[in-house]
């Protein structure tokens, strides 16, 4: 469905100006172009007032005060008039400075600043769903979150971390707008083709990945939270969750949804089944960006398989243990709830706190 949409305002069909009507304009720089002006302009022709509206790149201030809108150039930031640049020194908003509800502190660029003030119109329009409900909401803090704040950073050269890099990240969307630009030594240095190519490529990654999110993650979320609540019908401890079904993105969700209901203890360890139809345990991860586990499976399982392992265990039909112990597996979702109720009760014996 987003796509659909995103494909007829991103190419400027769809519903049609009266001919004595002058279509919108959509200003920015020529030259060079950077993802962030190519996402903005994408995403205001997501809009219905701007639909059919014409790009002008240039940096001419009378063809640029022209202009129904100006994105990326001016050196000006004046949202009652639909300035949006974001290079002037004064210049220093974030999401948490325009929206004091929103957590982020990234310098906005102008695909920042578009996505600030029509994000949640947008995604209305292109989900059909009401701009304060649930849906825009979640969806519109997760696409920042994941998409649009990386922009941000990139064009304003905030690094991600300090330190140095361990290896280098060129497949960026960022990077990818970048090399349609004409080369150094190329004879000719015509950048519109590219900037064309650059809003056609930013925009079906910003539609693709709001596809994914309301079609794919937030369902994912509904499945988890549902596990969460249901907790104490699987085991007693209320710290094993149980999915009924394998491939589901939880981990995002499990930890969100701790910190969301304030839930008196952590989550240890998820059920479900995986593609053969026999059953996985594993571990949930101590964070968002680290392979540690909260519980992992009890040392002497590890790299063990079938019989070895059952013996072990004492679970007959236990299927393997990975080395790290992050997961393992049974042939049947009794057995894998034995294997996580055994794990639970050997981390009491050593930690009986």
């Amino acid at each position: 469905m987003a796509a659909a949409a995103g494909s007829g305002a991103g190419t400027g069909t769809g519903t049609k100006r009266p001919r004595c009507e002058a279509a919108p304009r959509i200003g920015t720089h020529d030259g060079t172009f950077h993802c962030d002006e190519a996402l903005a302009c994408y995403l205001l022709r997501l809009l219905p007032q701007y639909r059919d509206a014409e790009v002008i790149r240039t940096r001419d201030p009378q063809r640029l005060a022209q202009c129904d809108v100006v994105v990326d150039v001016g050196g000006e930031y004046d949202p009652a008039r639909h300035r949006y640049d974001h290079h002037q020194r004064s210049f220093t908003q974030s999401m948490r400075c325009l929206r004091p509800d929103k957590p982020w502190s990234t310098k906005l660029s102008s695909a920042g600043l578009v996505y600030c003030h029509f994000g949640t119109q947008i995604l209305s329009s292109l989900l059909g769903q009401p701009e304060d409900g649930p849906v825009v909401t979640t969806l519109y803090d997760k696409l920042y979150e994941n998409f649009v704040e990386e922009i941000d950073a990139v064009d304003n050269g905030i690094a991600q971390r300090d330190g140095e890099a361990r290896y280098a990240v060129t497949t960026t969307l960022s990077a990818r707008v970048g090399r349609l630009n004409p080369r150094w030594n190329d004879a000719e240095q015509d950048t519109e083709a590219g900037f064309r190519r650059a809003m056609e490529l930013a925009g079906s990654e910003f539609l693709e990945r709001l596809d994914y999110y309301h079609r794919a993650w937030l369902p994912a979320r509904a499945l988890v939270e549902d596990a969460v609540r249901r907790r104490f019908q699987v085991d007693a401890s209320g710290a094993v969750l149980e999915l009924p079904q394998g491939g589901c993105p939880w981990k995002e969700h499990v930890l969100s949804l701790e910190r969301e209901l304030a839930l008196p203890r952590a989550l240890l360890l998820v059920l479900y089944p995986d593609t053969s139809g026999q059953w996985r345990v594993q571990s949930v991860p101590a964070g968002p960006d680290t392979f540690e586990s909260r519980l992992p499976l009890p040392e002497p399982w590890r790299g063990e398989r079938d019989e070895a392992l059952s013996q072990l265990t004492g679970i007959p039909g236990c299927v393997f243990v990975h080395a790290s112990g992050f997961v393992g597996g049974h042939r049947t979702r009794d057995g894998a709830l034995a294997m996580a109720r055994r794990a639970l009760e050997l981390q009491n014996h050593h930690d009986p706190r």
